[in-house]
C-alpha cells in the first residue's frame, strides 16, 4: 500500500477516534461482568463508542470487514479489516484512572499496517504507519535503551503470568532497572514516546495488540512474541525500544 493510502487510512483512524470519544464523554460508566472467571468489566462506554466508529466504517468503506471486541467480527474475509478496541482498561475506565485507551488499527490481509492510540483522559494520541509514529501530530522515537539493566519495564499485572510464563517474567523484572504495572496498552505508547522501554504481556487478543505494532515500529522500536518472531497469535507480545533490548528480552523469557 502507498503511503499516500496510509495516511488517508491514518486520518480516518483519527476520525473514528473523535466518534469514540464523543459517545465515551456521554455513556455510563457503570460496569457489567462478561463473566467467564475473573472479573471482566464492560460498560455501555465501551458498546457506544464501538457501534460509533462501526457506522462510520459502514457508511465511509462499506466492503472493509470489522472485528470488535464488543460486537464481534463482519466481513472477516476482507482485504481490509479494521480492528476496534473501544475502550482498553475498562478496569482503569471504571476506577477513574486516566490511562484507559481507545485502540483502532486497519488490518490488510492479515497484517497491521496502520495503528492508533487514543488515550482521551490526557488528550493523547498516538498513530503509527510506516516508518513514522506522532503523538499529538509530533513526530515521535522510542528511547533506544539498548540493555536490560538500564530499562524500564512494565506489564499491565504480573499476577496474570503462571508457570513457566511467570518465571520467564520475573527473570526478566529482576534483570531490569526499574517495573511499573496496571498502564494496559498506554504503556506500548510510551514504549514509542521513549518513557517506558520493554512491555512483555501474555494472553492478549488480537483487538488488544493489533493497534500497538505499527505505533512502536513507527518511532523505531521492535514488536514480536516472545520467541522473537512475528506470529502474535498466541497472544504473547513484546515490545522494546531498540532490537538489542527485544532480542535480550526474547533470550530471557525463553532460558
Amino acid at each position: 500500500m502507498s503511503s499516500d493510502s496510509l495516511s488517508d487510512y491514518a486520518a480516518f483512524a483519527a476520525e473514528l477516534a473523535d466518534a469514540a470519544r464523543a459517545a465515551i464523554a456521554v455513556a455510563s460508566r457503570d460496569a457489567d461482568d462478561k463473566g467467564g472467571g475473573a472479573f471482566d468489566p464492560v460498560t455501555e462506554a465501551d458498546r457506544a463508542a464501538e457501534r460509533a466508529m462501526r457506522a462510520l466504517i459502514g457508511a465511509r468503506y462499506p466492503d472493509h470487514g470489522i472485528a470488535g471486541e464488543e460486537y464481534g467480527v463482519v466481513r472477516g474475509d476482507a482485504r481490509f479489516v479494521w480492528s476496534l478496541d473501544p475502550i482498553d482498561g475498562t478496569r482503569s475506565f471504571i476506577c477513574g484512572l486516566p490511562s484507559w485507551t481507545t485502540l483502532i488499527a486497519l488490518v490488510e490481509e492479515g497484517a497491521a499496517t496502520v495503528g492508533l492510540i487514543d488515550a482521551p483522559a490526557l488528550d493523547e494520541r498516538y498513530s503509527g504507519f510506516g516508518r513514522m509514529a506522532r503523538l499529538n501530530g509530533e513526530a515521535l522515537a522510542t528511547s533506544g535503551c539498548a540493555t536490560l539493566a538500564e530499562a524500564r519495564f512494565s506489564t499491565t499485572d504480573p499476577y496474570l503470568f503462571a508457570g513457566a510464563e511467570a518465571e520467564g517474567f520475573e527473570r526478566l523484572r529482576r534483570a531490569t532497572r526499574v517495573a511499573r504495572y496496571g498502564l494496559d496498552a498506554y504503556a506500548y505508547a510510551r514504549v514509542a514516546a521513549g518513557g517506558l522501554d520493554l512491555v512483555v504481556e501474555s494472553g492478549l487478543k488480537p483487538h488488544d495488540y493489533n493497534a500497538l505494532g505499527p505505533v512502536v515500529r513507527g518511532a523505531g522500536g521492535f514488536f514480536g512474541n516472545w520467541e522473537g518472531g512475528d506470529d502474535l497469535s498466541a497472544g504473547r507480545v513484546v515490545a522494546a525500544a531498540s532490537e538489542r533490548l527485544f532480542e535480550d528480552a526474547v533470550a530471557l523469557l525463553q532460558d
